[in-house]
Order: structure tokens, then C-alpha cells, then sequence
């Protein structure tokens, strides 16, 4: 496992919100030690700050090409950010 540390926004499209997506990614994001965000956006998307190891957060991704049962991804994408400070939880922002 990698020991170096990274960011990245995504950007989760198709059937995501009420389906219990946000509760989902918080609950994966915690099991995987990953820091940071997740929020329903007004145009029918999902984003999120996902803060943790190179591995973790590659899984992560993978998890939200999926998504919880009940939800139907049609799209996912990403940008790597550079953070001052790496957030200390997971947290539902909206």
C-alpha cells in the first residue's frame, strides 16, 4: 500500500440522488480511511472531496462507478486538487 496521500473532486452522474448515494459514500469512505465530503448538486449529480492514500482513494472510485443498490451511474469524473490542509473526517455537506 501506498504511503502517499492525495485529493481528487468527482462528479457522480445518472440515478444518484434519492437513493441513498450520500449515505453510501460516507459509510465506504469510512471504511476505507478516507477523509473529506459528499453533496447532492441542484443539476441531479453527486460531488465529492475524496482525501486519503493513493490506494484508498483509486478504490473509492471504483465503489462510486457503481454506487449503492438502487442507483444507476452513468458517469464519473474526477480532478486531482491540491489541499492545504487534509481534511480530518467524512461529512454529508449538502
Amino acid at each position: 500500500m501506498s504511503d502517499h496521500y492525495e485529493a481528487v473532486r468527482v462528479r457522480i452522474s445518472g440515478r444518484v440522488q434519492g437513493v441513498g448515494f450520500r449515505m453510501w459514500t460516507r459509510g465506504e469512505a469510512s471504511r476505507l480511511g478516507l477523509t473529506g465530503w459528499v453533496r447532492n448538486e441542484a443539476d441531479g449529480s453527486v460531488a465529492a472531496l475524496i482525501a486519503g492514500s493513493e490506494s484508498a482513494v483509486s478504490t473509492m472510485i471504483e465503489r462510486l462507478r457503481r454506487g449503492p443498490a438502487g442507483a444507476s451511474v452513468s458517469g464519473v469524473e474526477t480532478e486531482a486538487v491540491r489541499l492545504e490542509r487534509m481534511p480530518v473526517d467524512f461529512n454529508i455537506t449538502g
